[in-house]
């Protein structure tokens, strides 16, 4: 862009000396008046002091246009500045873990339905979701993008209508031996969070009726144990509670084991009691990748034109080309 406005300020040069070798050849014949002894006017130091004045403020002028066209190019160059970002999120990270096993999936629209509610009240945090059958299978990670978690859980609620061929809560969570296999469930969504070095607060959503049909790697209680060692509560949602008092007491033991606690799905305080032990704990910063923006900085060299172009033309006016 300099190389080009260079040539700009040679090419307006050229033309403005050709514009004047033009006129000077018209003025000095034809019509042109004669003075006598105006070799003398010429000695004058009001003339002299005159004719300086008028080189200086036509050098003036051709430097301003030469400045402008400099600087013009630089504006038109896009000058920008970079600024190193780190982003900052200060926030909560919630696990949704979903038995999807065939003696929940009459209960699942529910569940997802209280997932789905559990939105309205939080903000910010970080949520992800995870199923599980006879393997575990993350739907997505960590996010706060509540407009994504929405469109998946709305997308998990269809795929128990079993229109498709192959149901979306089948994929991939049918590649155990058994089914509903609790224990590595819940192992696999405390197994789900990220940055296991930053003192954060972690929790799961827990929904699963704990009717276990088969050998899982790990128990119900080494999975809360694990859970706890990571400092993660573990809050369950029962849809058969009150029905199996063992089933649901071993659920409710392994909830408080890690300092959660258990919920029945119908429950009307449901979602507000878990939503308030969960902000129990204190939101902490989680930094991010820093990154460099980059940003349009012209303002400076637009003032500097302005200025250039002002000059120019007030020099203009009182030299009175």
């Amino acid at each position: 862009m300099l190389i080009v406005a260079g040539a700009v300020v040679l090419i307006a040069v050229a033309v403005g000396l050709a514009l004047g070798l033009r006129r000077g050849g018209r003025s000095s014949g034809g019509d042109a008046a004669r003075v006598a002894r105006a070799e003398r006017v010429r000695t004058l130091p009001t003339f002299r002091r005159a004719l300086a004045q008028r080189a200086v403020a036509l050098s003036g002028i051709l430097a301003l246009a030469v400045v402008a066209s400099v600087v013009a190019g630089v504006v038109a160059a896009r000058p920008m500045s970079a600024q190193t970002i780190q982003p900052v999120n200060t926030s909560r990270d919630i696990m949704l873990c979903l038995d999807v096993s065939g003696s929940m999936s009459e209960v699942d629209v529910e569940v997802l339905t209280v997932f789905d509610e559990l939105l309205d009240d939080f903000e910010g945090e970080r949520i992800g979701l995870t199923i599980f059958n006879s393997s575990p299978v993350q739907i997505f990670p960590l996010t706060d993008d509540y407009d994504f978690i929405r469109e998946h859980l709305e997308s998990m609620t269809r795929s128990f209508d079993f229109t498709d061929r192959v149901p979306e809560h089948w994929v991939g969570t049918l590649n155990g031996d058994g089914a509903s296999l609790i224990g590595d469930g819940l192992a696999s969504c405390a197994m789900g969070f990220d940055h296991p070095d930053d003192d954060r607060s972690r929790s799961v959503i827990f929904a699963t009726d704990n009717e276990v049909n088969g050998a899982s790697i790990v128990t119900l209680e080494e999975a809360a144990a694990y859970a706890a060692s990571r400092n993660v509560r573990v809050f369950a949602l029962n849809p058969v509670q009150g029905k199996d008092a063992a089933v649901s007491a071993e659920l409710a033991r392994a909830a408080e084991a890690t300092g959660g606690a258990a919920f029945g799905l119908r429950d009307t305080t449901t979602v507000s009691d878990i939503v308030s032990q969960v902000q129990e704990q204190e939101a902490t910063e989680l930094r991010g990748e820093a990154q460099v923006v980059w940003t349009d900085t012209p303002n400076l060299w637009i003032v500097l034109l302005s200025v250039c172009l002002l000059g120019f033309v007030v020099v203009l006016w009182r030299v009175r080309l």
